[in-house]
């Protein structure tokens, strides 16, 4: 007769089952420190392959970690150039403070044109509003954000909802924006960059641009600049803050941060009493 060792046969089952489980977690789980769990290069467009890693996110979520509210961040250069590792320094605050961050990359002219930057931007969001859960996160608590570019993209998402409703993704399933440094109008910006970007034709300046998309029923939105930025900068900022809440958006506020210009901006916020992080960690623990 055949006998069976169920104590041996249960200890060597759950011995291959935390093995199984810990390779899992090792290959998405790149870094834990002592707040901040880190998982990077995710591919949010699985269907496709995107040269120098574009297609890519990486997400910081707190280390106890359970349906926190998320920060989908882009980051700045012009739609150029640029990558995700700007927000690592606004993701270690943000995390000790119970948030979470998604910082994506997305496809940079001359390679691509408009629209295909805000496009991958939609497509990070919509990841995430999917996918979120599984890493902590809460999808019904997503904010947008992001600097200069970046900042662009977060409010465009944030006016025209046509780019994330190819994803089945509502503009109501946005909690918020915070645009940090964003330029804004593009029909006054295009004329003076490079024509790879947004093209030759004056109507598709305007349809990329936020001016026909100023509505009632937007997300809050914080536009947050620096007192070094150049003027132009900082009268867009107040300019379309003003037409949203003229429109019927009591929840858009604008904020001038001293001591910093076009750069330092952004990269201050690494630091633990920079007063633009701190207005960014208040915007988001105060809606909630």
């Amino acid at each position: 007769m055949f006998y069976f060792n169920l104590e041996s046969l249960n200890i060597r089952c759950i011995a291959v089952i935390l093995l199984i489980a810990g390779f899992v977690t090792t290959a998405l789980e790149d870094k834990t420190s002592a707040e901040m769990r880190t998982y990077r290069n995710i591919d949010y467009v699985p269907t496709k392959t995107y040269a120098d890693n574009r297609d890519k996110l990486d997400i910081f979520m707190p280390k106890q970690s359970s349906d926190v509210p998320i920060v989908i961040y882009f980051h700045g250069g012009a739609l150029q150039r640029g990558d995700k590792s700007q927000a690592e320094g606004l993701a270690a605050q943000l995390t000790e403070r119970g948030i979470g961050v998604v910082s994506a990359n997305y496809r940079l002219s001359p390679q691509v044109m408009h629209p295909a930057h805000v496009e991958d931007a939609a497509e990070a969001v919509a990841w995430a509003y999917r996918n979120i859960k599984a890493f902590g996160g809460d999808r019904n608590r997503l904010y947008l954000s992001g600097h200069s570019a970046g900042a662009y993209l977060a409010t465009l998402l944030s006016l025209n909802s046509s780019y994330l409703e190819k994803h089945r993704v509502a503009l109501f399933n946005i909690r918020g924006t915070v645009a940090i440094s964003p330029f804004l109008y593009v029909e006054e910006v295009a004329p003076d960059r490079p024509k790879t970007v947004w093209g030759t034709d004056q109507n598709v300046w305007v349809q990329a641009s936020v001016s026909p998309y100023v509505g009632n029923q937007k997300p809050p939105i914080l536009f947050i600049y620096a007192d070094g930025d150049d003027d132009w900068r900082k009268q867009q900022n107040e300019r379309l803050a003003k037409e949203l809440r003229h429109a019927g958006n009591p929840g858009t506020t604008t904020s001038e941060i001293a001591d910093r210009n076009h750069g330092t901006i952004i990269s201050a916020m690494r630091n633990n009493s920079d007063p633009g992080m701190l207005q960014v960690a208040a915007f988001i623990t105060d809606s909630n």
